[in-house]
């Protein structure tokens, strides 16, 4: 096996550390989410006007928050992870935006009836908690990732095949879970889409950056299913996967 190859994986299995929820290290190294059939920015902004007071649980580091231009008097976000905890101290804070760390699947650090809107991508929640601290007719919008999402890559890698990290995560559950809070559905979908990677090193940074989907994933344990990879981007020029995604949009009664 070519040891450049080898070394130019270990490394980057290296910088394998992001902040906030920032993927520009392999940008151009592959594609994924290019063609929703929905955008989540829009769904919010079609409900969000002035005035209206917005929650961002599991903010990452508040950087899509900060991108609908909300008044940041009215915004408030809470994030779990603690270097994006940091971040968002040192980014939200300073702006006005109510920052709290906090699990958006526990308990949300908020008084009932608080928000007119709560937003969430790719993160926990609870619907009990969200029913509770939204007003009467306040929205709940989530963009998920769903149980099988990236599973080809996860059974290209990994050896034996671990099981799925959030198996609960499909639509119809979600859907569930929030009518029993006290919600109806507004708008909801769910699709499978491509992911494609360009070459293994991205592949990798990806990997040890997912670790719930790829569990104890290294270069040196996985070189075998590496090898199989690069004669894979060779032989078609590209890796491909699915990710598995839905949206929710759900209004309190």
């Amino acid at each position: 096996m070519n040891t450049e190859l080898i070394a130019a994986w270990r490394a980057e299995e290296s910088v394998a550390h992001i902040h906030g929820w920032d993927f520009s290290h392999i940008d151009g190294r592959y594609t994924e989410e290019g063609d929703l059939p929905w955008d989540y920015r829009r769904l919010i902004l079609a409900h969000l006007t002035p005035g209206m007071k917005l929650l961002d649980i599991d903010t990452g580091g508040g950087e899509f928050l900060l991108s609908l231009g909300h008044p940041h008097s009215d915004c408030a976000a809470t994030e779990n992870y603690p270097p994006n905890i940091e971040l968002c101290r040192e980014t939200l804070l300073p702006l006005g935006i109510d920052f709290r760390p906090a699990d958006g699947n526990s308990t949300l650090p908020f008084p009932d009836g608080s928000f007119d809107m709560v937003i969430n991508r790719h993160g926990d929640f609870n619907p009990r908690e969200i029913h509770r601290i939204l007003r009467p007719g306040g929205l709940f919008i989530t963009q998920q990732v769903g149980a099988e999402n990236d599973r080809e890559l996860v059974e290209l890698l990994l050896d034996p095949v671990p099981p799925l990290p959030f198996p609960e995560q499909y639509l119809d559950i979600t859907e569930e879970k929030f009518r029993a809070a006290g919600f109806e559905i507004l708008r909801s979908d769910e699709c499978r889409r491509p992911i494609k990677f360009f070459d293994v090193g991205a592949l990798v940074w990806f990997a040890r950056i997912i670790e719930w989907e790829f569990p104890e994933f290294s270069v040196d344990s996985c070189l075998p299913r590496l090898e199989k990879s690069q004669r894979i981007l060779e032989e078609r020029g590209s890796i491909d996967g699915s990710i598995h995604r839905f949206m929710l949009t759900a209004k309190k009664l």
